[in-house]
């Protein structure tokens, strides 16, 4: 079985999305891409995480061919792929439908860095393009937003979130998703306080060895 490490480290932090309330049903996706391989392991499409087994996850390479598994790959298979061909830096990604991400996705609103834990992400969250779940134009629009970036929204889907390895991908996601609560929470009472580039920058500079989720 190929990538089995990687099959069971999904079938894992596909549980854990749901256990930290960051989607629901079977929304989401999760992959993980082995450079030395040359393959990336990802989640089927349509099968609740709580039922999934290593078995399921499905083996493609960047080309988008099925190397190994017989369960359809998730339909958001070529916004992974299309992150992989072009961010050396991320080799695995978490895609989210979390509750205040996807909020500030339908106002088609990129989240500001009101709070420096934002920096795992990079100085600010942009919201990609909108585009049709599933398509190679939504990949496309995914990957220029996230541009020097670890996590992009999707207008009016949710969030996507990247790193070295999935734990510090599924770290990425959730600590977006709490910058984007607090963020919602300030904004219904006042106007929140935006940390200035300089602060930004000295964060992203110290978040390269602290704050990391260790394998």
């Amino acid at each position: 079985m190929l990538l089995e490490k990687a099959r069971k480290d999904l079938v894992k932090y596909g549980m854990k999305l749901v256990e930290h309330d960051l989607t629901k049903g079977t929304g989401g996706n999760l992959s993980i891409y082995d450079i030395e391989e040359g393959l990336m392991a990802i989640t089927p499409s349509g099968i609740a995480y709580s039922d999934m087994e290593p078995l399921d996850i499905v083996i493609m390479n960047l080309d988008g061919e099925v190397v190994e598994g017989d369960k359809k790959p998730s339909s958001e298979e070529a916004m992974h792929r299309f992150i992989y061909k072009e961010r050396s830096n991320i080799n695995a990604l978490v895609h989210a439908h979390s509750t205040y991400a996807t909020s500030l996705s339908l106002l088609r609103q990129s989240l500001p860095p009101a709070h420096y834990m934002i920096a795992l992400a990079g100085y600010d969250v942009r919201c990609a393009e909108y585009a049709t779940y599933g398509t190679e134009e939504l990949a496309n629009n995914a990957v220029k937003a996230m541009e020097g970036r670890n996590a992009v929204l999707l207008a009016n889907h949710g969030l996507l979130a990247g790193a070295r390895d999935l734990p510090n991908a599924f770290n990425t996601a959730e600590e977006v998703e709490f910058v984007a609560e607090v963020y919602w929470r300030a904004k219904a009472i006042g106007e929140p306080v935006i940390l200035p580039e300089d602060e930004m920058a000295l964060m992203e500079e110290k978040f390269k060895s602290y704050g990391q989720v260790k394998k």
